[in-house]
């Protein structure tokens, strides 16, 4: 029997009743159990907010004492580690910059994997290399616990207004359960198979959208210098066969839109250095499966050049202004 929407919103909590007729958990979840959130940066702030907001008491970790505190200020209580979110709740939520911090997070000394009980569900929405997830979820099969990879795609804004779009990889059996709960911070999720295949999807999303945030950044920089007004240039491609999300939705030339990056300094948003680590994953698997992508490759070179100069904590689209300066 899956769990509605409606009943997870009103619940207000993971009722016991439920999780234990989708997960068979032990005792240990016969009392309603708030959710874990471990990892509170520009996306996983917003995300636990959003759980807030939506009736749920959370118990919050991250290394950023500024990070805990905010969420502290919304309703949310902290955890001294991992270990103790574990501890007190069996349903956890991660997300974290890049394999190594899930490694930790999930298996070291003060990880999760320390203290997780039987049956405790795992979503784990940082990005990272598909076998990790696969690692990570073999490793909590061992201990009970149900684990899936969960990768977002959308953005800081798409994490505030809850509109971000989740990869998930995971059992079929328990998905009904995890969409209903990551339908609170997103507005598509979507089962793309076992365990790791979330992570290969998103990668292959971000390796898109690195290319195509190069060709629209180089588009418009060869369109100012040959006179056009950049808004009417940007309108032109929007209503054209060169519109992308890159072009219509996140602008990298300055002025053009209002409330994105580009028109902050490029402060905010998506860091250069993380499309950086996410086109190196797209070419390790590329790499690894014998698999030619010639632009992915060249992508990465460029966010590999540019991330070696202060620009490399600007938002990704900051490539306008990089291919601008060269």
């Amino acid at each position: 029997m899956a769990l509605s929407f409606g009943l997870l919103r009103r619940s207000g909590r993971i009722g016991s009743l439920i999780l234990r007729s989708r997960f068979h958990h032990s005792d240990a979840l016969s009392k309603e159990t708030p959710i874990g959130f471990v990892g509170l940066g520009n996306m996983g702030g917003h995300m636990a907010k959003n759980l807030i907001r939506s009736g749920y008491s959370l118990i919050v970790h991250d290394l950023n004492a500024d990070s805990v505190a905010d969420l502290k200020n919304s309703g949310a209580s902290s955890a001294s580690s991992p270990a103790d979110v574990a501890q007190q709740t069996s349903c956890i939520i991660t997300m974290l910059p890049q394999s190594d911090h899930v490694k930790a997070v999930y298996t070291g000394d003060g990880g999760i994997f320390k203290s997780v009980k039987d049956g405790t569900l795992l979503i784990d929405s940082s990005t990272i290399e598909p076998g990790v997830s696969k690692q990570m979820a073999q490793l909590a099969k061992e201990k009970g616990a149900d684990f899936f990879d969960a990768p977002v795609s959308g953005g800081v804004g798409a994490a505030r207004d809850a509109k971000l779009t989740f990869m998930v990889g995971g059992g079929e059996d328990h998905f009904p359960v995890v969409k209903d709960l990551l339908a609170l911070m997103g507005k598509s999720v979507v089962h793309c198979g076992p365990n790791g295949t979330g992570q290969a999807a998103k990668i292959c999303n971000n390796m898109l959208l690195g290319i195509s945030m190069i060709g629209t950044a180089e588009a418009m920089n060869l369109g100012v210098r040959l006179g056009l007004d950049p808004k009417l240039l940007a309108s032109i491609v929007n209503t054209s066969s060169g519109r992308c999300w890159s072009s219509d939705t996140y602008n990298p030339c300055p002025g053009v839109m209002e409330g994105v990056p580009s028109s902050n300094n490029y402060d905010g948003g998506f860091g250069a250095a993380l499309m950086r680590k996410d086109l190196g994953l797209a070419q390790s698997a590329a790499s690894d499966l014998n698999t030619t992508t010639p632009l992915g490759k060249h992508a990465l070179e460029l966010y590999t050049n540019m991330c070696s100069s202060d620009l490399a904590k600007k938002d990704f689209s900051v490539v306008y202004k990089y291919l601008q300066e060269q």
